[in-house]
């Protein structure tokens, strides 16, 4: 340690990890700490996070509702990127992790906290997401991680020090998996997981139906766009946060958005990750769906070559980056005609897009049919060809020289 800490704002859960943080950062540090714990949709019970944390030692608490900000402003502008990692993951935790420090960082200046704290252990990826966004919003600002600095480094040292100093804590042996949850996904590591080649048991799924045992019968959505953004289902008009819950509670009916992978932390290890994104499933298929008759054909391509490292971006902890908000800004202009409404069909862990239409609709059937049209000489395509084909025919007849 360094020069004195006097106030610290700790991104406070409740849990093990941050009950012991609590009271190790006012033993350690001798310091005033504020617990601040973000409603994000993780479903569960928040009202007793308060009286648990000033009985640990907190001084205030903070529980801010920001579902319909995290929903409006995080995952609405990455799933207009049509957003996904390494092929599959739909960045449910780090699409989640900057607008807790963002918050964070605004609770440190309204009461003049001259550090903050997270519960992320030194391994993960979330101790990067959340300290570029500190140092995003607040140079200057004083970033304690205890997993980095205590020598508690078991469940069992945990579990003593919450004991000794009389803290109540969950005990739940009987779940060895790390889960994060909000309204985006729910993600599940550790245990069994860690064997890539042992299958995740039906039990560790919290919300999706499996989908042998989902409704026999498929069920059509309406989903409606403006912008790039859902507004609506089957007609009705919902907030962000309304429409995504909805859209959650369908996929979670039929099975939909299990995904089981090995993906490349940004730390530099390979990590086993099991995910239910029901609704930011539908979402993003849909959101192709509508594309794919509003969108410019170079325009699309173009947004598609970025998507990867957009991704990357977030999940490498860099939203309050310059370079994602230039990203951002080239692919919200893409998204100006994306508006109109996609028929989804539903049924036992698939969504597909069955219809489409829209006012700014780029497909013609005059100019697409496959029956006569006064619009289209297929003739014309005979010197198409021999255009594109000229280059390779200069390369073949090289090579028979």
């Amino acid at each position: 340690m360094s020069e004195k800490v006097n106030k610290v704002v700790l991104a406070y859960s409740g849990g093990l990890d941050t009950s012991v943080i609590l009271r190790w950062l006012i033993e350690t540090y001798d310091c005033e700490v504020i617990a601040f714990t973000a409603d994000i949709g993780q479903e569960e019970e928040l009202e007793p996070v308060e009286g648990k944390a000033l009985k640990t030692g907190a001084s205030k608490v903070y529980i801010d509702d920001l579902k319909e900000e995290f929903i409006r402003d995080y995952v609405f502008p990455a799933f207009r990127a049509n957003v996904l990692y390494e092929g599959q993951y739909l960045l449910g935790t780090s699409i989640a992790r900057p607008l807790i420090a963002k918050r964070q960082i605004e609770i440190a200046a309204i009461e003049g906290a001259d550090a903050v704290s997270h519960g992320a252990t030194g391994k993960g990826n979330d101790q990067v997401r959340f300290e570029l966004g500190y140092y995003a919003l607040n140079p200057n600002i004083r970033i304690i991680a205890p997993w980095r600095e205590w020598d508690l480094n078991s469940r069992t040292a945990l579990m003593a020090f919450a004991e000794k100093h009389g803290i109540e804590v969950p005990t739940t042996p009987k779940n060895p998996y790390s889960t994060d949850r909000n309204m985006l996904h729910i993600s599940y590591e550790g245990g069994i997981l860690e064997d890539p080649w042992a299958a995740a048991p039906e039990d560790i799924y919290l919300v999706t139906t499996s989908p042998e045992n989902a409704p026999d019968a498929p069920e059509e959505i309406e989903l409606s766009f403006e912008n790039g953004n859902p507004v609506a289902i089957n007609g009705r008009a919902m907030s962000p946060a309304v429409l995504f819950a909805e859209l959650n509670r369908l996929g979670s009916k039929h099975g939909i958005g299990r995904v089981d992978m090995v993906e490349n932390r940004f730390v530099g290890m390979k990590s086993r990750g099991v995910y239910e994104t029901p609704g930011g499933t539908i979402l993003r298929a849909a959101h192709l769906g509508m594309e794919s008759i509003t969108m410019d054909r170079e325009v699309m391509h173009l947004r598609d070559s970025l998507m990867p490292r957009y991704a990357e971006i977030i999940y490498n902890g860099f939203w309050f980056s310059p370079e994602r908000e230039v990203m951002q800004k080239l692919i919200d202009e893409t998204q100006q005609n994306v508006s109109g409404v996609v028929r989804m069909k539903l049924y036992k862990g698939n969504c597909q897009t069955v219809g489409r239409k829209s006012d700014h609709s780029l497909y013609s059937e005059d100019f697409a049919t496959f029956e006569d049209d006064k619009v289209y000489s297929q003739g014309d395509a005979e010197g198409f060809i021999k255009l594109n084909a000229l280059r390779l025919r200069i390369r073949e007849m090289n090579r028979k020289k």
